[in-house]
């Protein structure tokens, strides 16, 4: 089996950055690609980046130029640097793992507030 565990939410002013974090543990931990979705109040759950085994990323144009997602894998962690941060970026972050045999796994969540 395989876990993910979010971590670096918060509350953050307008303009400001985080970085969120997602460790994989478990057996396995050979992914096709991480990926980095949120959902918020009231709004389907939307993708927002994709990073590849090799490291071909993709975002949503939403938060192009402004969010970065990179991969350690190595340490089976993948990273979101979010800068510029908006009130619309407001969500639950979660991320998510797919094998290459097509299994797919997700966190639970973590919050993002922007507000001033």
């Amino acid at each position: 089996q395989v876990q993910l565990a979010e971590s670096g939410g918060g509350l953050v002013q307008p303009g400001g950055s985080l970085t969120l974090s997602c460790a994989a543990s478990g057996s396995a931990l050979m992914f096709r690609t991480m990926a980095w979705y949120r959902q918020a109040p009231g709004k389907q759950r939307e993708l927002v980046a994709t990073m590849s085994r090799g490291i071909r990323t993709n975002y949503t144009d939403a938060v192009k130029g402004r969010f970065a997602i990179s991969r350690d894998i190595a340490k089976n962690t993948v990273y979101l640097q979010m800068n510029s941060l908006k009130p619309d970026d407001t969500a639950v972050y979660f991320c998510n793992a797919v094998r290459f045999d097509g299994s797919e796994y997700w966190g639970q969540g973590t919050q993002v507030t922007v507000s001033s």
